[in-house]
């Protein structure tokens, strides 16, 4: 978590535009997805198994999307 992420106002941009920014970027960079996991200690084991869940929720979320836009 060593991201350290700085955010400055553009001209005439307002401060709820500023935060929307920050929240994307945030988001984009993963970093409350990484705070979360590392809330508390995971075995190695189950971080593998998430791993793996994750990529097949992927797949088949891939799969749907092909299947849907060959139809």
């Amino acid at each position: 978590m060593a991201s350290r992420l700085t955010m400055r106002p553009r001209r005439n941009e307002s401060g709820e535009r500023l935060i929307k920014r920050f929240r994307r970027k945030v988001k984009k960079l993963g970093l409350l997805e990484e705070q979360r996991e590392r809330r508390y200690y995971t075995k190695k084991s189950d971080k593998k198994r998430r791993a793996k869940q994750k990529a097949i929720a992927r797949r088949k979320k891939q799969e749907q999307k092909e299947k849907k836009n060959t139809n």
